[in-house]
């Protein structure tokens, strides 16, 4: 008899899946999975979003439950929670609704992602900043609220782009954290409003600067 350990699991039930059509995994028609089951894209055009799911959270396989659980399924690291260097506060939390300040790039070791996009840094370098930015506001939620759990949906995302003139990707740029929101509480919930502006300058230099606002259960 052959035992299955809980990743060899998830790899089998992701490899079965992506053999079936998308509508019969729960997949909006035009979506399909990437290898063992490691990303979900549509379109193809420049805004549309790519979302790389954690290996079993398809429909019916070894779904990681909650939105802390997706999380932790994606191996990440979150930096530290940003402190105030200024008269604000990194969160505000008022009724059900929290309130994040405009967070940076923040790196595991505490030093800031630089450089401007489109000048230091292409398209695909500002998204990775935008990534980090992201992982940046969900140590303020865990900081704020103690877990991922207490945020019901995503509602707003504001991100500013430092960029040249010239550079016109702006919404590509905010996929890097608009993905990510997306694999931890899904495309529902984990996509909300969005606005993508360019920007001469930034704190720091950083590339990327984003606030947010989220609705709590």
């Amino acid at each position: 008899m052959r035992f299955l350990t809980a990743g060899s699991a998830c790899r089998w039930a992701a490899k079965e899946a992506s053999s079936l059509p998308a509508a019969a995994i729960g997949l909006p028609v035009g979506w399909g999975l990437g290898e063992a089951g490691g990303g979900v894209a549509g379109g193809g055009g420049e805004g549309d979003l790519t979302v790389s799911l954690p290996a079993g959270t398809l429909r019916g396989s070894m779904t990681p439950a909650t939105p802390q659980q997706r999380f932790q399924a994606l191996g990440l690291v979150l930096p530290p929670a940003p402190k105030p260097i200024g008269a604000y506060v990194p969160s505000l939390v008022l009724g059900n609704f929290l309130y994040a300040s405009g967070h940076l790039p923040i790196l595991p070791d505490g030093s800031l992602v630089r450089g401007r996009v489109g000048g230091d840094l292409d398209a695909d370098g500002g998204k990775q900043a935008a990534r980090q930015v992201a992982l940046t506001i969900l140590a303020t939620l865990q900081a704020t609220v103690g877990s991922l759990d207490r945020v019901r949906r995503v509602v707003k995302v504001l991100g500013m782009v430092n960029c040249t003139p010239e550079f016109e990707q702006h919404p590509h740029v905010l996929n890097g954290c608009s993905e990510l929101f997306a694999e931890i509480w899904g495309r529902e919930a984990g996509i909300g409003v969005r606005s993508a502006v360019g920007v001469a300058s930034l704190p720091s230099g950083v590339p990327v600067e984003i606030e947010a606002l989220f609705e709590l259960a």
